[in-house]
């Protein structure tokens, strides 16, 4: 078993003999969380205050829960709005965490998975960087029309000020409720929200938490290659076909695939963000993978056939955010007059 997967699965489910011996170093987690806090309370360092609305898009537990595709569909919305949108991100699975622009001919080794498939699902400023704050200025630098920042991750970065969070959960909810390392929680729960801030929840999977809202997620009936081919998933019903999955939870992209017919007689499940060029497919079989994988695949195997993953928010959901970020340009709309 993989010790993240040891972690996931065994450790932090519950409060058992491995997550109480890490208990006291999760005390000095929650000191350097107080203490980071405390200087931001006490002006000792300052957020950086954007003249837009920032929309931060999160989880308060480590691993995957369904960010990406959340921050895709918030961003369809507000270009269907008319509305100029730019991104913020890490960039994950790249050795260079210095700010810069992804640019569509990127590879995912420079500019990380997730930012470039946003990239290129919606056309739209992205720009990433270890410091998100300046990620964010240089974007508004080069593009001064932008009137909405979404930042993928980073609700517990507080160098930079944002005025809304979607906070993301699936099943686990908060785990055992511990911090790192005896618990998988990035920060306490309720969080600490600056004034003014507004938050959401949402849960991407079975079970709700607390309040939260469910999001639909389903495959697209269609999948696509390298070459710019379509076809239908359904006409590889029965074929014995293998799947790779680099994701922090494969096994839901695998059962998917299997809910909707295809025979998975390999499957690999990867670690998240895993670079692929020196990965090998068994030969003869179709390869599928997620969206995300497929922008790391496809250099060097384009034939392999990526599955969109649909998601659906909440109406409710967007027409609250749609109705808050629109009172908030007005808001520094009159600050910046």
């Amino acid at each position: 078993m993989k010790l993240s997967t040891f972690f996931t699965e065994k450790v932090w489910t519950g409060k058992g003999l491995f997550a109480r011996l890490l208990w006291p170093v999760s005390l000095l987690s929650e000191l350097w969380l107080w203490v980071q806090n405390d200087l931001y309370r006490r002006g000792k360092r300052q957020s950086v205050r954007l003249p837009i609305p920032v929309l931060v898009v999160g989880n308060v537990l480590v691993g995957g829960t369904g960010k990406t595709p959340v921050v895709i569909s918030l961003i369809h919305h507000f270009q269907h709005l008319g509305m100029q949108v730019g991104v913020i991100a890490r960039a994950y699975g790249s050795t260079d965490e210095s700010v810069r622009e992804v640019m569509w001919e990127n590879s995912a080794e420079l500019s990380g998975d997730e930012a470039l498939l946003i990239k290129r699902r919606c056309q739209v400023p992205v720009f990433v960087g270890r410091q998100r704050a300046q990620a964010a200025l240089a974007l508004l630098h080069a593009y001064p029309s932008t009137q909405l920042i979404i930042s993928d991750d980073g609700l517990q970065h507080r160098a930079l000020h944002h005025d809304l969070a979607v906070c993301v959960f699936d099943d686990r909810g908060l785990g055992n409720g511990w911090l790192l390392p005896a618990g998988p929680m990035r920060e306490q729960w309720p969080r600490r929200l600056q004034p003014g801030v507004k938050q959401y929840l949402l849960h991407t999977a079975n079970h709700a938490f607390q309040q939260s809202l469910p999001v639909k997620r389903y495959l697209s009936t269609m999948a696509v290659n390298g070459l710019g081919e379509q076809r239908p998933l359904a006409s590889w019903a029965g074929q014995p076909v293998q799947a790779l999955a680099a994701i922090a939870r494969p096994d839901i992209f695998f059962k998917a695939l299997q809910h909707v017919g295809l025979n998975l007689v390999k499957t690999f499940p990867l670690a998240d963000h895993a670079p692929l060029a020196d990965w090998r497919a068994v030969d003869g079989l179709p390869v599928f993978c997620t969206e995300k994988d497929a922008v790391k695949l496809w250099p060097c195997l384009p034939q392999a056939w990526a599955v969109p993953l649909v998601c659906e928010l909440p109406g409710t959901l967007l027409d609250a955010i749609a109705a808050e970020v629109q009172q908030l340009s007005f808001k520094y709309g009159q600050q910046t007059d």
